[in-house]
C-alpha cells in the first residue's frame, strides 16, 4: 500500500522482483484490540511498518495473509492519513488509530488493486491492516483501543 497525496508519493517504477516474489510474513510483535473499557477482544501477530520504505511498500504484492496476522504502520506525527490499494491483492480492513491508540476510522473490505483513496476521518498516528472481514468477525469498531 502507498500513502496518497500530502503524505507520500508512489515510486515511479516497480522492480520485477517485487511483482513476482511472494513476500513472507515476519512477526515483529503482537497487537491487541480491546473495547473502549480496555477489555481485550482479539490479539494478532503483526509486522511493523516503521520506516519510510516499509510504509510505502506495506502489503503490496502479497497474495495471502492469515486472519491472525496484520501490519501496523507507525507515523512520526499524528495527522490525517490516506491509503490506497495499488498492487495490493488482498482485500483489507484498515483501522486508523490516533495517538491515544483509539480507533478513529475503519474502512472495511477495501477494493484490491485500486487507486481509490481510503482516508482517515480524524488525525491518526497508526494504521492497522488486517484481512477483510476481520472487524465484523471480531466486533471491532471505532472507539476501540489497540495495544502493542
Amino acid at each position: 500500500l502507498f500513502i496518497v497525496p500530502n503524505v507520500m508519493k508512489a515510486p515511479a517504477t516497480t522492480s520485477t522482483v517485487d511483482s513476482f516474489d511472494e513476500v513472507p510474513f515476519t512477526k515483529e510483535g503482537t497487537v491487541t484490540i480491546s473495547d473502549s473499557t480496555g477489555k481485550p477482544k482479539v490479539t494478532i501477530d503483526a509486522e511493523f511498518a516503521d520506516t519510510e520504505y516499509d510504509r510505502q511498500r506495506g502489503l503490496m504484492f502479497r497474495r495471502s495473509m492469515k486472519e491472525n496476522q496484520g501490519m501496523l504502520f507507525f507515523f512520526p506525527v499524528e495527522e490525517m492519513q490516506s491509503f490506497w490499494m495499488r498492487n495490493t491483492y488482498i482485500s483489507l480492513d484498515m483501522l486508523f488509530i490516533d495517538a491515544n491508540r483509539r480507533i478513529v476510522t475503519i474502512h472495511r473490505n477495501t477494493k484490491t488493486l485500486s487507486d481509490q483513496s481510503y482516508p482517515s476521518t480524524r488525525p491518526a498516528k497508526y494504521v492497522l491492516e488486517v484481512v477483510a472481514g476481520f472487524c465484523d468477525k471480531h466486533g471491532v469498531r471505532e472507539g476501540d483501543l489497540i495495544g502493542f
